[in-house]
């Protein structure tokens, strides 16, 4: 599947990129990330890793630092020689000073070493993804819905709405791009990931899980269909 549209500027659904050989951390990461509501890929190799860095916009990098082919260290050099400056957080089970200054000499952002508490991995992916700006808006509004992207939390004229994990993503991408259609394709690899079918119904379901949660109880709905392209949420204004 080929990554869909992507505009940083309209601030849309976090999308972090784990290299990692260890199928074991790479699982347990991508899980955890996922369940924080994050879009995760993952890549096996350094070689693997390098293409999808550079070919589709992440908003962070998670790369370790042992890899197949490539070693996260030449990862890291080449892609900050092309000009990307992706925020990368390395991994590694070397903690000594020498290494944390040759990783942090290639570009990276910041280190952390193996073995580490997801606590800690999941403050430092906050920390560097507030640095390259986003966030920087606590609260997100069209007309009477508003969302809380920190807490999580969403309402609609003034009542709180409980939502899964996945409708609560799928509603802030799309608050995050009002007036903006967004077709299946975009919204499964940023809501999901890059290797979900592109076939299935699965935002079709969503969105009407959504609509019956967001619009149902009110005279100004703000989900739309846009037929045979995708979906779009409309400020009343436009």
């Amino acid at each position: 599947m080929k990554p869909g549209d992507y505009n940083r500027d309209k601030g849309i659904r976090m999308r972090i990129l784990i290299v990692e050989d260890d199928p074991n951390l790479a699982g347990f990461t991508q899980k955890g990330l996922r369940e924080e509501r994050y879009a995760v890929d993952l890549a096996r190799d350094g070689e693997e890793g390098l293409l999808m860095a550079s070919t589709t916009p992440y908003d962070l990098v998670i790369l370790d630092v042992m890899l197949p082919k490539l070693d996260g260290f030449t990862v890291c050099r080449r892609l900050r020689a092309a000009g990307n400056s992706t925020p990368i957080l390395l991994l590694t089970a070397r903690g000594t000073v020498d290494d944390r200054v040759t990783g942090l000499n290639m570009g990276a952002d910041d280190y952390l070493t193996k073995p580490f508490a997801f606590a800690e991995l999941l403050a430092r992916v906050r920390a560097l993804i507030r640095r390259k700006g986003h966030d920087q808006a606590p609260r997100l509004t069209v007309a009477d819905l508003e969302v809380d992207p920190l807490a999580h939390r969403v309402w609609r004229a003034g009542k709180e709405i409980t939502l899964t994990n996945k409708e609560y993503a799928l509603l802030e991408y799309l608050l995050r791009n009002p007036d903006r259609v967004l077709t299946r394709t975009a919204i499964i690899e940023h809501v999901w990931d890059i290797h979900y079918d592109g076939m299935t119904n699965i935002v079709d379901v969503h969105i009407r899980a959504l609509r019956a949660k967001v619009d149902r109880e009110h005279s100004v709905p703000l989900i739309h269909t846009v037929r045979g392209v995708g979906y779009v949420l409309k400020t009343p204004e436009a």
